[in-house]
């Protein structure tokens, strides 16, 4: 991609999510994505940005990289998505946009004499394998927009190969869907007081981490009662507010002690990675098709990670993991006894861990996102 015609190229990412966050890890995705893209920008491209109204004290994305400009809209964050549901674009449906969501205007444009472009991305099926998954609306919200998104998108990128292809069997996209990876955010890595925040979280070791929420339930049944068999603290990454009482009481029917069960909530970037990083053991138990940002911070630490087998699981993880039955009890406990009491094994998965994080960088990603636009 290259200035045409005395033209520069420029590129609107759509960055609702540093305005008004629905979720942290989209949030995070955004800023680092316009970030990488205005880094790795062809000669003759600049990035600009989409923004919905700043309304009371929301931040408004005060630390945006440097963006050529930003088209704001006249109404805030949950005007501008209902609008665009419902196909008004408000004034910014022009030129090539980019969403690192399914958020953008979605209506009929010129790619061929224009040259406009709209391309959206999905991180997650679950509004169409577990809708109630989702706060109340999303999946409704989801589900339109990707309706519009078959009917006029020029592309809608996923994660996976694995998400690709459950993907084509939900919507008839054909070759429009294309497979860009996206990466731990920027920054991410293990803070200097790392022992620090473990013992300010309440936990000690040894500990394993569980990447779940409350409705993972009966793929955490297996892990308690192999850490109760190893005499191992529980530490539950993932759990939303609320989800506290109900996993505890999954803890203790599986026979670990409340005392041995913790779960953390909203926990920021720099207690993640502590956390990560001390424990014995890291298991992924998820089998819902939603990319594993957890597993990918994971990896950048280094820690041995053991999971759940899935296609995106293998995917993501190719060798750097132990994998494991779905529910079975017997395959999760032989994998914590070999990843936690033979030296070899945990360094081996060390080693691999730390190796396959350097295949998820949001430079790549957004390189693969201009060659993308390039192409169409």
């Amino acid at each position: 991609m290259s200035i045409v015609g005395g033209v520069t190229a420029k590129l609107r990412i759509v960055l609702d999510q540093l305005v008004t966050p629905s979720e942290p890890d989209l949030a995070v995705t955004s800023r680092s994505l316009s970030q990488a893209l205005v880094e790795t920008a062809p000669s003759g491209c600049e990035v600009a940005g989409i923004m919905p109204a700043v309304r009371g004290s929301e931040e408004g994305g005060s630390d945006l990289p440097d963006l050529a400009d930003v088209w704001r809209a006249t109404v805030a964050q949950r005007e501008l998505a209902q609008a665009w549901r419902w196909g008004m674009p408000l004034g910014a449906a022009q030129g090539m946009i980019h969403s690192p969501t399914l958020m953008a205007p979605l209506v009929r444009h010129d790619r061929v004499h224009n040259h406009d472009q709209t391309v959206v991305t999905l991180w997650s099926l679950e509004a169409w394998t577990a809708p109630g998954r989702l706060a109340r609306g999303a999946a409704a919200w989801q589900r339109a927009m990707l309706a519009r998104a078959v009917r006029y998108a020029d592309a809608v990128v996923v994660p996976t190969h694995a998400m690709a292809a459950q993907l084509a069997d939900i919507a008839p996209l054909g070759a429009r869907i294309r497979v860009i990876a996206g990466a731990p955010g920027t920054g991410f890595g293990v803070p200097g007081d790392a022992s620090q925040r473990v013992v300010r979280a309440g936990v000690s070791a040894p500990y394993i981490v569980a990447l779940a929420s409350v409705f993972d339930s009966d793929e955490l049944d297996p892990v308690f009662a192999g850490a109760a068999a190893l005499d191992l603290d529980v530490v539950v990454i993932g759990a939303g507010r609320g989800e506290a009482p109900h996993i505890v009481d999954r803890a203790q029917a599986s026979g670990l002690a409340e005392r041995r069960v913790h779960t953390i909530v909203d926990a920021e970037a720099a207690d993640r990675a502590a956390l990560l990083v001390s424990a014995t053991a890291v298991v992924a138990v998820s089998t819902e098709p939603v990319y594993p940002w957890r597993l990918l911070e994971t990896l950048v630490v280094g820690a041995p990670v053991i999971a759940v087998a899935t296609p995106q699981h293998h995917e993501v993880l190719a060798e750097a993991a132990l994998f494991t039955a779905p529910g079975d009890r017997a395959s999760i406990s032989e994998a914590l006894v070999n990843a936690i009491e033979d030296e070899n094994v945990a360094r081996r998965l060390r080693v691999l861990a730390a190796d396959r994080s350097r295949a998820f960088t949001w430079s790549d990603a957004a390189q693969r996102v201009w060659q993308l636009h390039a192409e169409l």
